[in-house]
């Protein structure tokens, strides 16, 4: 997509309002959703059937079963299919929830294509070697490699619609044919497809009553506050990955160089080859031979211990990347939250870090009378903002060398495939509050008294960072953001 003007950042799809601009993003669009009627037709009747009368907080269990073990899904860091964290709690019984803003990471997706080339070269080097002598190596011999690159796995495209199913099992009380949630969209087709079949699953579990848009798709080479590609100033997390990948890969790169000779594996090698893992599990819905088995036999080509070490690289990606341990990580997720102050206070934005401006002026593209609003997104955006609204605070900064095993900050929690942040707004009496929720779980909020519900006045005054731009990292983000706007 060729760069423009901020207005012609504005991509909606199938609106009265708005002209369709790009016919490709209507393509993709079905196509997002052909994946779902054609690769998952069990779900699809299951969704068809509509809602069932229960509570509208309860939230019945995802009908596909990834034949993987909980324990060994978990050490997949940002490639775990979502799973509540905690068990949601539903609003104290005086207080009702009046708004609901969904910030949802895109599903489940093949690697993408920088990871796939990493992912292949070190396959022809493991393919190449001159003998297996060893028997977790023996099905290599027959093994290909036969995934896709950046865009949704049929699973993926599944769990994105049963997650619009949940959303309206929710959250219908706030629905109604004048207040249909708004949707927006960054601009890469998993993300697209990502939320328009959530539109789908929120659409059939309301038996086809209230049918939700994709409004608006940021264009990823403009100002956008569902990505974090605005900042070329800010660092990346590699030189603590390189650290801790040599550390944990080193040994294990001897094992299977001596188990297949002339394979020359580098710890890095170790790394992608591992990736194999949870990509082909959820593409294919089974489990991958690059998995351990539980018995961690000597069948298995990598132990469940060797992934527990794997998880602790995403951790310090995600912390290093766009986390509390890079200098201009969370200045990245300023953006959205000074959008989402707008949208719990019912006033216009005030914002000038990566804001479009063009459309957060318009009611039309940015209006600020929906009871709910979903935004899709990628999962470095997400760490951002996580950090730029102050949850998950580290003591201290993680160690590259030394994994700790007691720490809070994992990605598998905080940003698996589907992950999503809810920001509630209540009535309890006379006041309002707001709480957050990270795949379920209650965050207790530490500034706001720690008790997980704020009020909304003092939730405000809580995001004085966001308020103030960055209070100064927004100056060198500002810069980058108008090159990308201005070429």
């Amino acid at each position: 997509m060729s760069r423009a003007s901020e207005k012609e950042a504005l991509l909606p799809l199938n609106t009265d309002e708005t002209r369709i601009h790009h016919r490709h993003h209507l393509d993709r669009i079905k196509t997002g959703i052909v994946v779902v009627l054609l690769g998952v037709v069990a779900t699809i009747s299951l969704l068809r059937s509509g809602p069932t009368t229960i509570h509208p907080t309860t939230i019945t269990e995802f009908p596909i079963t990834l034949p993987v073990s909980p324990e060994l899904q978990r050490k997949w860091g940002p490639y775990t299919p979502w799973y509540a964290a905690e068990a949601y709690q539903p609003p104290p019984d005086h207080c009702t929830v009046t708004q609901a803003n969904i910030l949802q990471r895109h599903d489940a997706r093949y690697p993408t294509s920088g990871a796939a080339r990493r992912i292949v070269n070190a396959l022809d080097k493991l393919l190449s070697a001159r003998e297996y002598t060893h028997p977790s190596l023996r099905f290599l011999k027959e093994y290909k490699y036969d995934l896709g690159k950046d865009v949704l796995v049929e699973y993926g495209a599944a769990r994105a619609k049963y997650s619009g199913r949940q959303a309206f099992m929710r959250y219908q009380h706030l629905v109604g044919q004048d207040d249909i949630p708004f949707v927006r969209a960054s601009g890469k087709e998993r993300v697209i497809d990502s939320a328009t079949n959530w539109t789908l699953g929120f659409a059939e579990a309301s038996k086809h009553k209230y049918i939700p848009k994709l409004n608006v798709i940021l264009d990823e080479n403009l100002n956008d506050t569902l990505d974090n590609s605005q900042c070329p100033n800010a660092g990346d997390s590699d030189p603590q990955t390189e650290i801790w990948i040599n550390h944990f890969g080193s040994p294990i790169a001897d094992r299977l160089n001596s188990y297949a000779p002339g394979s020359n594996l580098t710890p890095s090698d170790i790394f992608s080859l591992m990736l194999i893992c949870p990509f082909e599990s959820v593409a294919h819905v089974s489990l991958s031979p690059f998995c351990p088995t539980e018995a961690d036999s000597d069948d298995s080509i990598f132990t469940l211990s060797e992934f527990s070490s794997l998880s602790y690289t995403f951790d310090l990606d995600k912390f290093y990347n766009t986390g509390y341990g890079q200098p201009l990580g969370r200045v990245q997720g300023v953006g959205y939250v000074n959008e989402l102050l707008a949208r719990l206070q019912n006033k216009p934005v005030r914002d000038h870090t990566q804001t479009n401006t063009t459309l957060d002026s318009n009611r039309k593209t940015f209006p600020l009378d929906r009871s709910v609003y979903i935004d899709f997104t990628h999962d470095n955006e997400m760490v951002a903002v996580y950090g730029a609204v102050g949850l998950f605070k580290q003591e201290k900064v993680l160690d590259p060398h030394k994994m700790e095993n007691r720490r809070t900050w994992m990605a598998d929690r905080l940003v698996p495939f589907g992950s999503r942040m809810v920001t509630e707004k209540m009535e309890c009496g006379r006041k309002e509050y707001v709480r957050i929720l990270v795949n379920d779980a209650l965050q207790p909020l530490e500034f706001c008294g720690g008790e997980g519900l704020c009020e909304l006045k003092r939730f405000i005054k809580s995001q004085k960072y966001a308020r103030h731009d960055g209070e100064g990292d927004g100056r060198r983000v500002l810069v980058d953001a108008r090159i990308l706007s201005h070429p």
